[in-house]
């Protein structure tokens, strides 16, 4: 299997933050979550992914090439939307159209007509006013209209109500049905992630926590409700992150197959992508 992008022992150092050894791959014609809490990484990962900051070491290889060689070309094959990306508030769609067929070769008029026709994105209104959800739907039609094979996002649902998050999800399944076409999607909205995502990557403070299969992450973890007396049986390498009250403990626990074959008893549920993210970050933070 090719990988869209291969990030290899990624390091950047801020005064007060460091992307520390991040390494993952993110396999051609699938979506990858990237998930983290708030100041984990993410966008600086993204960042040096499309060279828009200085790495301190690492390597990164992009649609199978290395970008520090042919940065420009590989512009042309992606589309990128950040999370502070913007456009002027006085420019129209049309204005938009106009602008990027002189400076993105392959900008195709007719793709950005008709992906505002579909998501009733009026030509001839000033961004301005535009409601948030618009905003969202233009700035990833704008990263689209290149016919790129590869997207970079960053909470490009964030913000919006379910229905505008529901239409923009079916295009990134839509765009994927080409099996040479990716997404790396960063988000807080788990619950999207659970619908679209093929993959899941995990950074905290600067490190990756896993890597891996979306189905297969879910059938590995599990969480156990039970009382304080019945968590003492487990072994503490098998709890990776535990939330104590009144009533008894919750825990997120590690192969969960293995342990219900052990512990019959216990009731082990599927744990979903946040319980997951937000367990596995108190179990490193007790560590």
């Amino acid at each position: 299997m090719t990988n869209a992008i291969q990030v290899s022992g990624l390091c950047k150092n801020y005064r007060d933050f460091q992307l520390r050894d991040v390494s993952f791959c993110l396999p051609t014609g699938s979506i990858m979550g990237f998930i983290g809490e708030n100041g984990a990484g993410k966008t600086t990962t993204l960042a040096s992914i499309l060279g828009l900051v200085h790495t301190d070491g690492g390597n990164i290889q992009i649609l199978g090439r290395d970008p520090r060689q042919c940065r420009m070309q590989l512009n042309q094959e992606i589309g990128a939307v950040l999370d502070n990306s913007f456009f002027y508030e006085g420019m129209r769609p049309r204005d938009i159209d106009k602008v990027m067929a002189r400076i993105q070769p392959g900008w195709s008029h007719e793709t950005f007509s008709q992906y505002c026709s579909r998501f009733s994105l009026p030509f001839h209104k000033p961004f301005k006013e535009f409601s948030t959800g618009m905003r969202a739907k233009l700035r990833l039609v704008t990263a689209l209209s290149h016919h790129p094979k590869l997207l970079i996002l960053d909470e490009a649902t964030s913000g919006l109500d379910p229905v505008v998050r529901s239409d923009i999800l079916d295009l990134f399944l839509e765009f994927i049905q080409d099996e040479q076409h990716s997404i790396l999607l960063s988000s807080h909205i788990t619950s999207d992630l659970e619908k679209v995502a093929d993959y899941i990557t995990f950074i905290h403070e600067g490190q990756i926590i896993f890597s891996e299969a979306k189905d297969e992450m879910q059938q590995r973890y599990g969480m156990v409700k039970c009382s304080k007396a019945d968590a003492q049986k487990l072994s503490p390498s098998q709890i990776i992150g535990r939330r104590d009250s009144a009533v008894g403990v919750e825990l997120l626990v590690d192969d969960r197959a293995a342990l219900q074959a052990r512990m019959p008893h216990f009731v082990i549920e599927q744990a979903g992508i946040d319980e997951i993210m937000t367990f596995f970050v108190k179990g490193v933070q007790n560590k």
